[in-house]
């Protein structure tokens, strides 16, 4: 007998976060956006594996997945499906969409602020209703979700109606350094895979996706303390000049829900909140939603320390303490160091203490200490003879 679904899309979050380090809150957000039927925009810049977790997350799913690269000049029957061409020759008007958008359960449109006004006019009624006109029908779509990457919030107004159906936007940068060594053992890891051709195998159906939307509702009880102190949220975000329209305040509850239910909880409690630190409209308030949202986080941390934080740990501890000890060789070293290196590896060091001060660790304590260390030898030596 199968495991329950929540468990094994709980497997299949922990099988993007092998292959995809330093993104465990990302994929914690791509799976919310799954359960809930929501859409999700990721911005970053190129080579932040945007693409690559999205297309990874659609391989271990068994659904019907289409993916396209947008600009201007891209016309509609690439994304919707040519015109019917026997139908037409009896004249009806309507597109073949057999293996495209309209019949996909997951959709990836990679720079998807780029397109026409016709493919965006077209967009907007599929992502919010799951509706395609196409000729005099009405297609009732399959979808549960839409990816999209871009590499900037998009700034001109015309796209505030498409940017505005995707409840969650998350940012994709580049790793810290004290990941680099991590990093490149998996990336070669992932290489082989590809080059050997081998396939990752489905752990969750859309079928079951769609099942569980179908009877999703019965998943959307909100005790009282839990709403009022959303409120007192949102009130705060309205508060700093944050556009948070109604609906989108009632359709973040979907979001809530469906963090529970991946934690395999029947009832959301405060760390569901954490969600509400992607729903910035341009990325200048991110830190301030950090500001609103975290110390809600930590209380509950604190109360609940057998909880796991999501996205705190990153990379483990041991991996930290080889880094530290990879530093502390080259400040030592007899080899003279430039600015610019000198710059990087203290860099490397304030990464590496502030990661360590999101982990709960006595050992993570320990090293605490020795990075201050380091730093303050550094800062009073020049040629770091005392570290």
């Amino acid at each position: 007998m199968s495991a329950p679904l929540h468990e094994r899309l709980r497997l299949l979050a922990h099988s993007l976060e092998r292959q995809f380090l330093g993104k465990d809150e990302i994929i914690r957000l791509l799976m919310i956006a799954v359960v809930a039927g929501e859409h999700c925009v990721l911005l970053g810049p190129p080579g932040t594996a945007k693409s690559a977790l999205i297309r990874t997350l659609a391989e271990l799913m068994q659904a019907r997945y289409f993916e396209y690269l947008l600009t201007r000049f891209t016309e509609p029957n690439e994304i919707f499906g040519p015109v019917d061409i026997g139908a037409f020759r009896e004249g009806v008007y309507r597109r073949n969409t057999s293996g495209m958008l309209p019949e996909a359960e997951i959709v990836f449109l990679d720079e998807v602020f780029k397109s026409n006004s016709a493919i965006l006019n077209a967009l907007l009624t599929l992502l919010n209703e799951r509706k395609f006109a196409s000729g005099g029908q009405v297609l009732r779509c399959p979808l549960i979700s839409v990816f999209a990457a871009s590499n900037e919030v998009p700034g001109d107004e015309t796209l505030t109606a498409i940017f505005d159906r995707f409840l969650l936007r998350v940012q994709s940068d580049n790793l810290d350094a004290y990941h680099f060594s991590e990093l490149l053992q998996r990336g070669i890891q992932q290489e082989i895979r590809h080059m050997a051709g081998e396939p990752l195998r489905p752990l969750v159906a859309a079928r079951e996706l769609a099942e569980l939307g179908r009877g999703f509702g019965a998943r959307m009880n909100f005790g009282d303390a839990f709403l009022s102190a959303y409120k007192g949220l949102v009130f705060q975000i309205r508060a700093e000049g944050i556009s948070l329209s109604d609906r989108r305040v009632v359709k973040m509850l979907k979001l809530f829900a469906a963090s529970a239910y991946l934690d395999g909880r029947q009832t959301t409690d405060a760390s569901d909140f954490f969600v509400l630190k992607h729903i910035w409209n341009n990325q200048d308030q991110a830190a301030i939603l950090e500001g609103i949202v975290q110390p809600v986080l930590e209380a509950f941390f604190r109360e609940h320390p057998d909880r796991r934080r999501v996205g705190a740990l990153g990379v483990g501890v041991e991996a930290l303490a080889a880094e530290i000890d990879r530093i502390r060789q080259i400040l030592t070293g007899g080899a003279s160091l430039g600015d610019v290196q000198l710059f990087s590896q203290l860099k490397a060091l304030g990464e590496i203490k502030q990661a360590l001060a999101g982990i709960n660790d006595a050992r993570a304590r320990e090293l605490e200490a020795r990075v201050s260390q380091l730093l303050e030898a550094s800062f009073r030596s020049g040629r770091f003879a005392q570290i």
